[in-house]
């Protein structure tokens, strides 16, 4: 490859050769995903997408009935931080079990038991 002086450029040509840079490494770079997407199938592991490498509950996106409701009609899951309106009435002196649906809660606490987990399992520091 030939020696380039930037410096006696003019700014146009710096630009072109910036464009050539940006189109080059992006033709490389789906090069190298396109190779990696067949090693990975070719050891038998389904390839990459958007959020590789990140754990997904089994539960998310998945709509349930709720269990706790409101004096306006609001209701909430269980799932995640309290509502805004809940966390006003507790906050008050009420109890979580005041606001609680028939049956709806009674049934999910057999369902939440989850074994322990093992101690150590940590994520790993990427290096």
């Amino acid at each position: 490859m030939a020696a380039v002086n930037l410096k006696a450029m003019d700014v146009d040509a710096l630009l072109a050769l910036r464009g050539e840079i940006d189109d080059t490494l992006e033709q490389r770079s789906r090069e190298l995903k396109k190779q990696l997407s067949a090693l990975e199938s070719a050891r038998g592991r389904p390839t990459r997408g958007a959020s590789a490498g990140g754990r997904s509950s089994a539960l998310k996106g998945v709509k349930v009935a709720p269990k706790y409701r409101g004096p306006n009609g609001e209701t909430w899951a269980g799932r995640g931080a309290h509502p805004k309106w809940l966390s006003a009435l507790l906050s008050d002196g009420h109890s979580l079990d005041e606001f609680a649906i028939e049956g709806a809660v009674e049934e999910v606490e057999e369902v939440e038991e989850k074994p322990a987990r093992k101690a150590g399992r940590g994520r790993r520091k990427r290096g």
